[in-house]
């Protein structure tokens, strides 16, 4: 009988795993989200290196409210990003920290500046 609902349990978690990961599944609409999307990124800092505007990705996580977006070729993770569940854009105005986050199920646009270090992205999936 406990190996009966372990594997029923196991079944249940990875049934939610791949249904919050779906390219049409909004990030604003759930707790767990999961997605990669791709496109223009680019990365600005007088303390890191710089990198151009280039063809990259940016995989978003989402625990709760909380997003971490981790970008590729070398860019530095954007993290403790709050928006309230179904919200899909955020403006920041606030601590030394300015910007704009706009999130969909099929696309990504991200104009933020922190700590002197500028993130951008305009990518889909």
């Amino acid at each position: 009988m406990k190996t009966s609902i372990k594997i029923l349990s196991l079944l249940f978690i990875t049934f939610i795993a791949f249904s919050s990961c779906s390219k049409d599944d909004d990030p604003a609409d759930n707790d767990l989200f999961l997605g990669k999307y791709e496109g223009s990124v680019s990365f600005n800092s007088s303390d890191d290196e710089d990198v151009p505007e280039t063809n990259g990705s940016v995989t978003v996580t989402k625990v709760g409210n909380n997003y971490t977006f981790n970008f590729s070729d070398g860019i530095p993770t954007l993290g403790d990003i709050t928006m309230e569940k179904g919200e899909n854009n955020t403006l920041v105005f606030n601590g030394g920290e300015l910007g704009t986050i706009r999130i969909t199920a099929s696309s990504l646009k991200i104009a933020y500046l922190r700590d002197g270090r500028t993130w951008t992205a305009d990518c889909s999936r």
